[in-house]
């Protein structure tokens, strides 16, 4: 693992989460554990309006959370009501922070080869829709990070579960002074949460 990630790491397992955040999250911890204790495939799609920050920051940080934790059969997916690309923005904070992240196809919709460590085998990042071929068609959770996503895709026939894990839109700090510093504090609020709800998964 990258030195600056281990750092990263220790720093966001430390991080309290409260208690009205855990009641918000404990919908997720439940359906990880069920799937857990069944010993089937834990599929997670994370669903936002664009697929371009908060459901990227979601799925990263929750395989990783779930590579940390050994938690076996886990795959972290995202997806859009709209497909645009990821957010450049995104791609620079989560390489501050220790995660490996190559371009490997320079598109308007750029695709990235994201790892963890040189023994993990990478993620595929890229903005799709939700029911994107490249995401689960069943037997998943959808998992909406933000409330325009929520209200405006009420329906998805082929999750076995909808959860709703909103986070307040970095975008709200492009083309500000306080745009590193506010999409550092999302990412890392989104990485300690997630790390929350693996934490408590029993194997």
């Amino acid at each position: 693992m990258n030195p600056k990630l281990d750092i990263t790491i220790k720093s966001i397992v430390h991080t309290a989460i409260d208690q009205e955040r855990k009641a918000i999250l404990q919908p997720l911890i439940d359906f990880i554990q069920l799937k857990v204790i069944q010993d089937t495939e834990v599929n997670l799609n994370f669903i936002c309006t664009h697929n371009s920050r908060r459901s990227h920051l979601c799925q990263i940080w929750s395989q990783l959370a779930a590579w940390y934790y050994q938690i076996p059969k886990t795959s972290c997916y995202s997806g859009g009501t709209e497909a645009t690309a990821l957010f450049p923005k995104v791609v620079e904070i989560l390489k501050e922070e220790g995660i490996q992240i190559d371009m490997i196809a320079d598109t308007a919709n750029p695709i990235y080869a994201i790892k963890f460590d040189q023994n993990a085998a990478p993620l595929i990042g890229f903005s799709k829709q939700y029911d994107n071929n490249f995401n689960p068609q069943s037997h998943f959770a959808a998992i909406m990070t933000c409330s325009q996503a929520d209200q405006g895709c009420p329906y998805i026939p082929a999750a076995e579960k909808r959860i709703s894990v909103t986070f307040e839109d970095p975008k709200i700090a492009d083309d500000t002074e306080q745009q590193d510093e506010v999409y550092r504090a999302r990412s890392l609020e989104i990485a300690s949460q997630m790390f929350y709800v693996f934490s408590q998964i029993k194997k």
